[in-house]
């Protein structure tokens, strides 16, 4: 057994208590709708507000059969880069609320504009809905931006960033980097932090495995990397990566697997795990000395490459 008394420390343990109190462990077990509600109402909780100078606005960006939401957050130096900005929430969670105040620091402290995506969730809409709606936010920033796109994106929304990195390299205006937040990129289950941390706090295997199923419905989609990146068999081309994990989360070693087959094909990618901290801690940014720290390092990354 991980001795998690002794890897987490204070702030991280009052963060994980106070999430427990909004969104309990065993939250998997209530319907979808019901699981909404209590993600968002933490949500609601934890949000810190806007940064002073950056302006938002929300809009939508129309596709054949549905338009896909979408905010831009605007800052007052109006550095010539975007971030495309994919939200986590296991697939069947969150929108442009859920991470709303993320996005607006992540605008403020790069001067970037940032561009959030509300993709289509599960179960209502299967895979590939949400690859095939941040493949639509990419293309769309490609064809309506003349300066260089920075994918962002964490948990599920990492997933979903990689999966486009990994789409979009014949694209002429392919992403130029991309940065993952304890992503989940479909890891081998049976080694690594997936044993080691498969009970951690915040993040189980077995909420893995209920995120997965509902996303896919069911069906086995073993070998397709627009589910789980990790599956591709090519790692060549791929945009400048950094992967940022944290250490108490079963979903750590899809980092640093995913950094060795970039490296050995050739390219570019870095790997932090972040000690002491759990899935979901961008949330605890502004009360955990270790988060606030991670989030200077994803901001730096960001910046550095835009």
């Amino acid at each position: 057994m991980t001795d998690y008394i002794k890897l987490i420390d204070a702030e991280t343990w009052a963060f994980i208590e106070r999430t427990n109190s909004y969104y309990p462990p065993d939250t998997i077990d209530y319907t979808i709708v019901q699981q909404r509600e209590i993600y968002d109402r933490m949500c609601r909780e934890f949000f810190a507000g806007y940064p002073e100078g950056v302006a938002v606005e929300t809009s939508a960006i129309a596709t054949p059969t549905h338009d896909i939401p979408i905010r831009i957050y605007r800052s007052p130096l109006q550095a010539g880069v975007t971030v495309l900005y994919v939200h986590g929430g296991g697939f069947i969670l969150g929108g442009l609320d859920s991470h709303d105040d993320v996005c607006a620091e992540l605008c403020s402290r790069t001067g970037y504009e940032v561009v959030s995506v509300d993709y289509r969730l599960a179960p209502e809409h299967l895979h590939p809905a949400a690859f095939d709606d941040a493949m639509s936010a990419f293309e769309w920033a490609a064809a309506n931006r003349d300066h260089p796109i920075v994918l962002c994106g964490d948990s599920a929304g990492g997933n979903l960033c990689a999966a486009v990195s990994h789409a979009t390299r014949g694209h002429s205006k392919r992403p130029v980097g991309q940065v993952l937040i304890y992503p989940g990129l479909g890891g081998n289950r049976s080694k690594g932090s997936y044993v080691k941390h498969a009970e951690a706090p915040m993040l189980t295997v077995r909420d893995l495995e209920f995120y997965k199923h509902i996303r896919t419905g069911g069906q086995d989609r073993s070998g397709d990397a627009t589910l789980a990146p990790l599956a591709d068999t090519d790692f060549s081309n791929l945009p400048e990566t950094v992967l940022i994990t944290a250490e108490c989360d079963p979903l750590s070693s899809d980092g640093e697997t995913y950094r060795d087959l970039i490296i050995t094909a050739g390219g570019h990618a870095t790997w932090f795990e972040e000690p002491g901290l759990v899935h979901g801690y961008l949330r605890a940014r502004h009360t955990v000395g270790r988060a606030r720290t991670s989030f200077t390092r994803i901001v730096g990354a960001v910046t550095a490459l835009g």
